[in-house]
């Protein structure tokens, strides 16, 4: 069995599944995003986004259901971002998260990308997981190509964290993105 679709018990004893979304899942998909959204602990994606990038998202079922999601998302072959992860909160604490975070990081090893990074208002949880805190300077390919166009980009308050070791190219802010950060102070 591929590593993003092991399996692992749930909460109640019932087995939970990762494996890659298909397009029948968008909808799912859209509305436990949205929930978070709702909140600003995500930023909003539409459900034609979604479906346009069905691709990058993996899905943790339950009793036939989709109860978490979440995408992997290459910026090049060094590095990857885990974005959009959502599990629904009645079945938090049981391990769905875990499990899409290591289908997610075993779908990047798959691809040989050395490092994933994400953005995270919990950053304790990832931690957990094998994260560490980075500078948001140290990634300019996501702040070039997604922070730009981000509405919070002046009042980012998420954490920046990585999995693996920096792309050298990523290790010194560009000029690019030190212009970026001016106008954002």
């Amino acid at each position: 069995m591929a590593a993003h679709e092991n399996r692992v018990r749930g909460g109640e004893g019932i087995a939970m599944r990762a494996r890659k979304a298909r397009l029948p899942d968008a909808e799912r998909i859209h509305a436990l995003i949205a929930g978070y959204a709702r909140e600003e602990r995500l930023l909003p994606r539409s459900l034609a986004e979604i479906c346009e990038n069905i691709r990058d998202f993996t899905v943790v079922e339950q009793r036939g259901g989709v109860i978490g999601c979440g995408a992997l998302h290459f910026y090049g072959a060094e590095l990857a971002e885990i974005r959009s992860v959502a599990v629904d909160r009645a079945r938090q604490q049981r391990g769905a998260g875990s499990r899409l975070v290591a289908a997610l990081l075993a779908e990047a090893r798959a691809h040989g990308v050395g490092c994933v990074c994400l953005f995270t208002h919990i950053p304790d949880y990832f931690a957990r997981t094998g994260f560490v805190t980075v500078e948001h300077q140290s990634l300019p390919e996501k702040a070039l190509k997604d922070c730009v166009r981000c509405p919070r980009v002046h009042c980012c308050d998420e954490t920046a964290m990585i999995f693996g070791a920096l792309p050298l190219r990523a290790a010194a802010p560009q000029p690019q993105l030190v212009a970026l950060r001016s106008l954002a102070g």
